[in-house]
């Protein structure tokens, strides 16, 4: 064997139990030690045995520490367990932890925000594995395999005095009373969790470990209907410690109930006790203490009265139980005298033995006589024999003992009958809360019955881990091989069978002369041969028992004394004969009964040992035997899920991590036993999926290729390990060998650190060459040449500029004083135009203001379509007339202003031509005076100026005649072009007033028709006065007289007329029930309404609405609106269209019912008819304020919808679903596998399905013509869901907390904004609903290691609370080697940092159920109600129109 340098290891550290070190030299066999470095940088020599080579355990690889299940772990033993819980415990702050079948709780001495009802119901309905391990995963686990496979569950929960057992164990019985609501009037679940007080309060009390210590065993089985709804609950308790009653040592409490009373001795309900402080009685002031840091008794005693009431214990009952609590004080401090020669009494004057008397109705000389005597019947008589004081002492304490566990007993009575209620039993889960494996320095028969109570436990869980190892082998067609396990049946048989422990303690209590030490000596003789048993080198008053966790040694004293549970007759007959019957009915002697119970009857796993004696059935040894049977019977006939509470240190720290009592209680709750046997086969565990997804990296690209994952995944694995026998390929999963994943994870870290080196190689490169051109660029010469240029170019640069714009500056003056001179002449042409212009505009507009004033005088009614159709004509034609006239007005001034530009254009020609003969004048001028100068200066030189004159002159003038030809011939080609459009622009004048002549014509043959009008009115008011004057019971033959004279009308060539509807409809009032059947009840969205206007049902009913408002028929109206809310209240069901449909007209109907009535603030947008059609009997507000309140309420049964569609697909979705593809951030997960399995028939979810159905939502609304507002409302609700859903799971679930986690949900979260502007809906502000999750995941991809990142956190996490902050980086996990953890004086810099905040909320959940306030604006409609008409489609031809 060969262990490369790079190895770490575990080895042995007596202050931290193991310590890791590191291989400094490869080791090779052969080696005789082992060099290794420490992780403080000192050196380590490990001596190996050459021959036998024991190495050290192995180290897991970082990115597996920190698991969420410890069988994730590569190598399986003791330092990688105590490692991973650490790491946890003390980094992350992280509590739970699985173990395989076991959740590992450790208690953290710290409120913890992790078990608010958001957190309930997040686990609900979840798998195991799919959250963090929480102590609801497992109660949700226990009630869907109760529902599932109908079979009754148990959730066993142990460990030592003060690590957190009671409170696991409420918090489980907590969540079933929250997931199945009984919902029934008797509120049975509240009754299941007010039963903890009680029982805490009367069986509770402050040890050296524990402030609140369970000094008792307990079983409380929930009962559940064939709906799985809890129906009531018993419970069954084990070995009440009744010692305590009358003695603590140091630093503990009596039961925490005498305090509570003591505290409200004051109360009028307490005076008759005669109750002073605690410390003034002897029983409760022993321990010294009698307060507990943070406890208020007094409040404590509030609780527990208001919960005596709660489960219907009548104030009687609760005085009967505080006069018994009281008496037993009193008792207490009952003073025995001693009287010399081995005599005792009471003094007759003891005012505490008067109140004892007093409270329990007994006789006060009776008791006094026989707490110091004893009788004693002989052969021949009786005789009274006289107790020394010690003997007194202890018969009264006994009297305690025994009254108290009497009560103790009938309060747990009352209370299972006040849990129980009518119905029968379907099923039950049982939560066991009972001490694990105890060990102190001084052990009694407390802690032997204890310690055999979990051997028997510990049995049972080796069988059920061994049974569940094989069927996961048989589920996966894995062979199976027998494995090794721990079987602590001889040391159960050692204390249970015959010849046992327990039965010579019975056999010895038989005597009366029996003692402790003659019962160790009968130990010794019998059990010597045993090598479980052992006899203590330097005591001879205790024995050693070697359990399953550890060596304990007893002390036998008080053994025979506490199994007899003594109590002298004649004190039993006092009490029995006590006038006080709730006393009296505890001694009172009853048939012993054979236990029965309810449900499935099972035989015991083992059967029970009968005692040979029937004596022997009173000892609390055979009393605990006979229920421990019983539990376990019961346990085997359900199926257990186990929870090991572990408590961290002695000193009750918060989060603070003792190792070396850490592994022992690991040693002892039977955590480290699981390990070992899932060690021995295959450890670790991966889905197909799992291993494809991490280990991609290490495949070729033609097994990357292959379409079949599973047979990739078998080709690959083949490749890497050659061994087959360190592997295995089942149905679902992979199976390795211990340290088979910490090799692959080496690899795949080889890989990583490869392609990252090949990467940086090439970046290095890169910026090599890019430093080099940039040293080549800075050279010195270079450098010089280039600012040396740059500042010559400059110069010359400013010079040219400068003259530039000089030159530009008078060539601009003289030729802006030019153009202005020619504008001052065309201004004096222009004004003549413009005024004509604007004249004719004004005529224009005159002549077609006259005409359209016409036409609108004519009424609507009597408009036919010819002259509709005119009127469109005439409009058209005159807004075309007045565009012509107006565009060759500006053709003419156009023309006008070319024609100028063409006058000058030859003027400047002209004006040209003789600057030229000027110019030739000057040339000529000036070489006669060079000749004559040339004569008086020289002839050569005259020859020269002349000619260069000469030359420079005609440049000039060629230049000037080529511009001046140019110009010219451009000026000619707009003119003409000018030419032809003026042509054009005729030809269209002429067109237009052709146009005009024809409008005049169409003018004239309107005013004709318009002179017809007043006839018409007078006929139309004439037919109105008729129908009003007719009788209704003629109305049926006025409109058959009124439809044949528009028959005959329309015959005729007379103009026709058309109906004025008024915007009503009417029905008879047997026809009411139809209009709601056909309208509402039998309308279905996706029928005929589809190619109907939005909200014509609304509009409909409105009109009949208003056509009862018209007849003033208050008993028709009320029937009518009574109608529709109860149809529309029926027609809500779970079906998501027919919601938004009648939301949609819920809300239009509403809106009409403003819009119509009357009120000021509603009319302001109303047209001058829709005023008109308002409604004049009734104030229908009344009936709004019922409408609006329908209208929320099917919002909300709409937004239910949403969510429970929205729900399943949000958390596969948004959070596990890999939209970014490549970056994989899965891990190994252990026992607890993932439920997302691609080998499972499930639906697959992905933010695209969620993209699509919040489209399928939108385009349904849209299409219902659902009112913007509301449809906003309900999107930023959805919106919502989804934030806060994914934000909660990332809280419940470290393994979603890593950067590319977070980089995953940033890419989601911007799909969702896509849709968003896609569908316009920015306005609706749900992007900001998702600023928490978006925050959320920016903390998981920032950096987390300097100030000034903690100070950015703060900074810009502004939606999340602190308790959220810290709890995201607590658990954050890295998926790669390359990452590093968040270290925990990071995690208290931003604590600190986070302090300042005001009024931050100190939830972990976010509310997923919050529902904002849904709200409806008024929206008039412009819809006129009477152009509406009735589809036949919709059947309700018996509507008539007014």
């Amino acid at each position: 064997m060969t262990l490369k340098h790079t190895l770490t290891l575990w080895i042995p550290d007596a202050e931290h139990v193991w310590k890791s070190a590191e291989i400094m030299r490869d080791y090779h066999s052969g080696d005789n030690v082992l060099r290794l470095l420490l992780e403080d940088g000192t050196e380590h020599h490990l001596p190996v045995d050459p021959s036998k080579p024991q190495l050290p355990p192995f180290r897991n690889p970082d990115i597996l520490v920190g698991e969420n299940d410890l069988t994730a772990l590569s190598y399986l033993h003791e330092p990688a367990v105590l490692h991973n819980l650490k790491v946890r415990f003390a980094e992350s702050k992280i509590i739970y932890t699985y173990c395989g079948i076991i959740l590992v709780a450790v208690n953290p001495y710290k409120q913890l925000h992790v078990y608010g009802d958001a957190i309930i119901h997040a686990y609900s309905g979840q798998n195991m594995g799919d959250m963090d391990p929480h102590i609801f995963a497992v109660a949700e686990e226990a009630y869907k395999q109760m529902a599932r496979n109908h079979k009754n569950q148990s959730i066993i929960v142990s460990g030592e005095s003060g690590a957190g057992k009671t409170v696991s164990a409420r918090y489980a019985m907590r969540y079933f009373a929250v997931v199945s609501k009984s919902g029934s009037k008797t509120h049975v679940e509240d009754k299941v969790l007010a039963s903890n007080p009680i029982t805490e309060a009367i069986g509770n009390a402050k040890t050296t470990r524990n402030d609140n210590s369970s000094r008792f065993g307990k079983y409380t089985e929930i009962s559940f209907d064939r709906r799985y709804r809890i129906i009531g609950a018993n419970m069954r308790t084990y070995l009440l410690e009744k010692s305590r009653v009358v003695f603590q040592t140091d630093n503990e409490r009596n039961y925490h109930i005498f305090y509570q009373m003591c505290s409200c001795a004051h109360l009028p309900q307490f005076k008759s006790l005669s109750l002073r402080d605690a410390d003034k009685f002897q029983y409760t002031c022993k321990g010294g203490d009698i307060s507990i840091e943070g406890v208020d008794d007094k409040k404590d005693m509030e609780e527990t009265r208001k919960t005596f009431s709660l489960l219907g214990l009548k104030e009687d009952f609760q005085s009967d139980v505080f006069k018994v609590l009281a008496a037993i004080l009193h008792l207490g401090n009952v003073n025995i005298r001693n009287s010399g020669a081995g005599k005792s009494s009471v003094p007759p004057s003891d005012p505490h033995l008067a109140f004892f008397c007093e409270l329990l109705s007994v006789s006060a000389e009776g008791l006094g006589r026989w707490l110091c005597h004893r009788r004693l019947v002989l052969l021949a008589e009786t005789v009274v024999k006289p107790l020394p004081i010690e003997r007194a002492v202890n018969a009264r304490d006994a009297l305690a003992k025994q009254i108290y566990a009497h009560l103790f007993d009938c309060i747990i009575k009352r209370i299972n009958s006040a849990l129980q209620v009518p119905g029968q039993q379907h099923a039950f889960i049982g939560v066991l809360d009972i001490y694990g494996f105890e060990t102190f320095d001084i052990n009694s028969f407390e802690q032997f019955c204890i310690n055999y109570a979990n051997e028997k436990l510990q049995q049972q869980f080796n069988l059920h881990v061994f049974k569940l190892e094989q069927e996961e082998y048989m589920r996966e067609d894995i062979p199976w091989t027998l494995i090794d396990f721990y079987d602590n049946q001889p040391v159960i048989d050692l204390i249970e069978a015959k010849m046992g422990i327990l039965d010579l303690l019975d056999e010895e209590c038989l005597f009366p002369q029996g003692t402790d030490q003659s019962w160790l000596q009968k130990l010794f003789n019998y059990l010597d041969s045993s090598p479980l048993f052992e006899k203590p080198r330097l005591s001879n008053e205790a024995f050693v028992i070697q359990h399953f966790a550890d060596k304990v040694e007893y002390q036998c004293t008080g053994f025979l004394e506490k199994n007899r549970d003594t109590l002298y007759e004649e004190l039993v007959d006092i009490m029995r004969v006590s006038k006080f019957p709730f006393l009296a009915n505890f001694f009172r002697e009853q048939k012993q009964s054979s236990v029965t119970r309810k449900g499935v009857q099972v035989r015991p796993a083992r059967p029970a040992v009968k005692p040979a004696n029937k004596q022997l059935r009173t000892s609390v040894g055979d009393k605990f035997c006979s229920s421990l049977s019983l539990l376990m019977e019961t346990l085997n006939a359900t199926t257990p899920h186990y929870v090991r509470c572990i408590k961290p240190n002695d000193e009750k720290l918060p989060f603070e991590y003792d190792s070396r009592r850490v592994v022992q209680q690991l040693r002892a709750c039977g955590v480290l036993e699981t390990i070992r046997i899932s060690a021995q086969s295959y450890p670790s565990r991966w889905t197909y999926n799992e291993f494809y997804s991490r280990y991609s990296i290490l495949m070729s690209h033609q097994e990357a290729d292959l379409n079949d994952k599973k047979q990739t995944c078998k080709d690959v694995l083949q490749r890497l390990i050659q061994d087959p026998n360190q592997y295995k390929f089942g149905r679902t999963k992979i199976f390795f060998r211990a340290g088979q994943v910490a090799y692959l994870e080496k690899l795949r870290l080889d890989r990583l650190r490869g392609a990252c080196v090949t990467i940086q190689k090439h970046v290095r490169g890169w910026s090599q060459r890019r430093k080099y051109l940039r040293m080549r660029e800075g050279w010195a010469a270079l450098v010089i040449q280039k600012y040396w240029r740059g500042y010559r170019m400059t110069q010359i640069f400013q010079v040219v500029r400068l003259a530039s714009i000089t030159i530009q500056a008078y060539t601009r003056g003289w030729r802006a004083r030019k153009r202005y001179k020619k504008v001052c002449e065309m201004m004096e042409e222009q004004k003549a135009l413009i005024l004509q212009k604007y004249t004719r505009a004004w005529l224009a507009r005159r002549r077609f203001q006259t005409m359209r004033r016409l036409v609108l005088n004519m009424p609507v009614s009597l408009q036919n379509k010819e002259n509709r159709g005119l009127m469109e004509r005439l409009s058209s034609l005159a807004n075309f007339h007045s565009q012509t006239i107006d565009r060759l007005q500006g053709l003419e001034a156009k023309l006008a202003k070319s024609t100028s530009q063409q006058a000058s254009v030859e003027a400047r020609e002209k004006k040209t031509k003789e600057d030229a003969s000027l110019v030739s004048l000057e040339v000529d001028a000036k070489n006669l005076n060079g000749t004559v100068e040339s004569t008086s200066s020289g002839a050569n030189i005259g020859l020269t100026d002349e000619m260069t004159f000469g030359r420079i002159a005609e440049n000039n003038a060629e230049i000037q005649r080529q511009d001046y030809e140019n110009e010219v011939e451009t000026l000619k080609v707009e003119i003409k072009r000018l030419k032809e459009e003026r042509i054009s622009l005729q030809r269209k004048l002429e067109e237009a007033g052709q146009l005009n002549s024809d409008l005049q014509e169409q003018v004239i043959q309107l005013t004709k028709h318009v002179k017809v009008i007043p006839e018409l009115r007078r006929d139309l008011n004439n037919l109105q006065n008729q129908r009003n004057n007719m009788d209704r019971k003629m109305k049926q033959q006025s409109e058959l007289a009124i439809g044949t004279y528009f028959y005959s009308s329309a015959q005729t060539p007379a103009p026709a007329i058309p109906k004025d509807f008024l915007g009503m409809l009417e029905y008879r009032r047997e026809d009411e029930s139809r209009l709601i059947q056909n309208i509402i009840l039998d309308l279905k969205p996706k029928g005929v309404v589809v190619n109907v206007i939005p909200g014509l049902p609304a509009y409909i009913l409105f009109m009949c609405v208003r056509h009862a408002d018209y007849l003033n028929d208050e008993v028709r109206l009320k029937s009518l609106m009574n109608a529709i809310i109860g149809a529309v209240k029926q027609s809500n069901n779970k079906n998501f269209e027919l919601l938004s449909f009648w939301l949609s007209n819920m809300y239009q109907l509403l809106n009409c019912l403003k819009q119509y009535s009357g009120e000021e603030e509603f009319l302001k947008q109303n047209t001058p008819r829709q005023k008109k059609n308002c409604l004049q009997n009734f104030d229908l507000s009344e009936h709004r304020q019922i409408l609006s309140d329908l209208a929320i309420q099917i919002y909300h049964q709409f937004v239910s919808i949403i969510e429970d569609t929205l729900i399943p697909a949000i958390v596969p979705g948004l959070l596990e679903h890999e939209s970014l593809q490549g970056i994989s951030s899965m891990k190994p997960t252990g026992f607890r596998k993932r439920s997302n399995s691609i080998y499972e028939d499930s639906e697959t979810h992905t933010i695209s399905s969620i993209v699509q159905q919040l489209s399928v939502f939108h385009s349904t609304m849209s299409q219902h013509g659902m009112e913007q507002g509301l449809i906003n409302q309900a999107v930023k609700q959805m919106f919502f869901l989804v934030g806060a859903t994914t934000l909660n799971n990332i809280m419940l679930r470290k393994d979603m907390c890593s950067c590319r986690k977070g980089m995953q949900i940033r890419c989601n979260i911007s799909y969702l904004e896509e849709w968003l502007k896609d569908k316009e809906l920015q306005s609706s502000n749900s992007i900001d609903t998702l600023m928490p999750l978006s925050q959320a995941a920016w903390l998981l991809q920032v950096n987390k290691s300097t100030d000034d990142d903690a100070k950015e956190i703060t900074e810009k996490c502004t939606e999340l609370n602190s308790v959220q902050i810290v709890k995201i980086l607590n658990s954050y996990t890295p998926i790669d080697d390359f990452e590093k953890r968040v270290t925990s004086s990071f995690v208290r810099k931003v604590q600190s940092l986070l302090q300042d905040r005001d009024g931050s909320s100190s939830q972990l959940m976010l509310d997923s159920d919050y529902r904002f306030q849904v709200t409806f604006p008024f929206c008039p409609s412009s819809q006129a109600l009477e152009l509406l008409q009735v589809p036949s489609s919709l059947h309700l031809s018996f509507l008539t129109r007014i």
